[in-house]
């Protein structure tokens, strides 16, 4: 009966998660997963995740979610674009960060305009 219910479980998971990207930034990854309700509706999970050490020398990730539902996805793109186009303008093409460079020589400290309308649809 055990196992009838994990994989039940999984099934259902798989079925939840729509579309992921994992997006790789200096020290952090982010995860952007697409996921579906009981009624088929589109929701957003972002989540930051970041590797941390322990004493003993293990390691453990450290996790922060976030979770975006469709209604709310205008107003939150609108409000993240404009503080990053504030945050833009504020250094005018410079480095936006001056540990930006310390944390990954591949950290891109450019920045996208985020539109989530495709997961209205």
């Amino acid at each position: 009966m055990e196992d009838y219910e994990k994989k039940e479980d999984n099934e259902k998971q798989v079925k939840d998660e729509i579309f992921s990207k994992a997006v790789r930034a200096g020290k952090r990854t982010y995860f952007f997963d697409v996921k579906s309700t009981k009624r088929d509706d589109y929701y957003l999970t972002i989540t930051e995740s970041k590797k941390r050490f322990n004493t003993d020398g293990t390691f453990s990730f450290e996790k922060h979610k976030l979770f975006l539902y469709k209604e709310d996805f205008e107003k939150f793109a609108e409000g993240l674009n404009e503080v990053v186009d504030f945050i833009k303008s504020s250094f005018n093409g410079s480095s936006l960060s001056k540990d930006s460079s310390s944390e990954s020589d591949s950290t891109n400290t450019e920045f996208s305009k985020i539109n989530f309308e495709d997961l209205d649809k």
